[in-house]
């Protein structure tokens, strides 16, 4: 089963873009898989203080 990633624009400084480019090129991901990563992290803490945020598939 393949996965499909729905496109979604962002805006961001491009200060905070440069950090985020810092990191990525630190941690071996593209840019995109960097913000990806981050907001995994932010949700994965985030449930566990709240709980598991159900979603429709």
């Amino acid at each position: 089963m393949a996965n499909y990633y729905t496109p979604f624009s962002l805006r961001i400084s491009e200060e905070l873009l440069s950090k985020i480019k810092y990191n990525a090129v630190r941690n071996k991901r593209s840019t995109n898989k960097e913000i990806e990563y981050i907001l995994e992290q932010y949700i994965q803490c985030y449930e566990e203080e709240h709980g598991i945020i159900e979603v429709e598939s």
